[in-house]
């Protein structure tokens, strides 16, 4: 079987690189963590690649907003080359700093196979401050998603100023009637955060944590899966673990997002 390989960007601010690259790995892909600067010069071989994965930090240290410096600088220097990597049939995974990048490039929501235009914004969380938390999440059994499937729920951990995501009225309505809402802000029992802070730790409009494309292969979430890579990142491991719940009381880490996107290159 031909060997997967992620790009895992990195440079500029991004600092979640190494974790990422590493969950990549776990997830049976080979991963490559690559600069921006090198992915952006021509003749970069982008088609050597099956999943392409927009990191967490703080690129360009988020001085004119969140992901706005980096989407500018791919989108204008590789925007053609994304797009047909899109087009190829890839994936493609924003995580946290790397969500914002693909809303402000366009690359989600992707209504109606337009990739470039910008629909939403992930903006300031409704605390004012920044945040860096565990959540809760409830998955959309009926979302295309491609990384989700077979999940329900999930815990991961957040860090974070400007997870906010809003819209106005008729993009958030399209979201939800095409199931393009891939997850969100839930209590523990799974249930609705109805927008109640911690549970939902920004704000976020209909308590959405991350989002898809109409065709699954791009999805974008504010939380971190490279985050939780071993039963052991918990905060709460030791006490389930203590309590002798098998494997520390997880049924799935945020690796479970990763191999789900090998499983479905590998039987494409």
């Amino acid at each position: 079987m031909k060997e997967l390989k992620a790009l895992v960007l990195t440079g500029y601010g991004l600092n979640c690189d190494i974790e990422t690259a590493y969950a990549c790995e776990l997830a049976g892909a080979i991963a490559d963590r690559v600069h921006i600067n090198d992915v952006i010069r021509p003749g970069f071989p982008l088609d050597e690649y099956s999943i392409m994965v927009f990191t967490g930090g703080f690129s360009w240290g988020d001085d004119h907003g969140a992901g706005v410096i980096q989407a500018v600088r791919m989108k204008k220097n590789a925007g053609d080359r994304i797009l047909r990597f899109v087009e190829d049939g890839n994936l493609i995974l924003g995580i946290c700093n790397g969500f914002q990048t693909i809303v402000n490039m366009g690359l989600l929501p992707g209504f109606d196979g337009n990739y470039t235009s910008r629909r939403l914004a992930l903006t300031y969380n409704d605390s004012g401050n920044f945040v860096d938390q565990w959540v809760n999440l409830a998955v959309n059994p009926d979302s295309p998603c491609v990384f989700t499937q077979g999940m329900d729920a999930i815990e991961l951990p957040v860090r974070h100023g400007e997870g906010k995501l809003a819209a106005d009225d008729a993009v958030i309505n399209r979201l939800e009637e095409e199931n393009q809402v891939v997850c969100r802000y839930a209590l523990a029992d799974g249930s609705s955060a109805a927008g109640k802070f911690p549970e939902n730790p920004n704000g976020s409009i209909n308590d959405i944590a991350g989002i898809c494309d109409p065709s699954g292969r791009i999805f974008g979430l504010m939380p971190h899966p490279e985050g939780f890579n071993h039963p052991t990142n918990h905060p709460d491991w030791c006490r389930k673990k203590a309590n002798r719940q098998e494997n520390a009381g997880f049924s799935q880490t945020g690796i479970s997002i990763f191999e789900n996107a090998v499983k479905w290159l590998q039987g494409r």
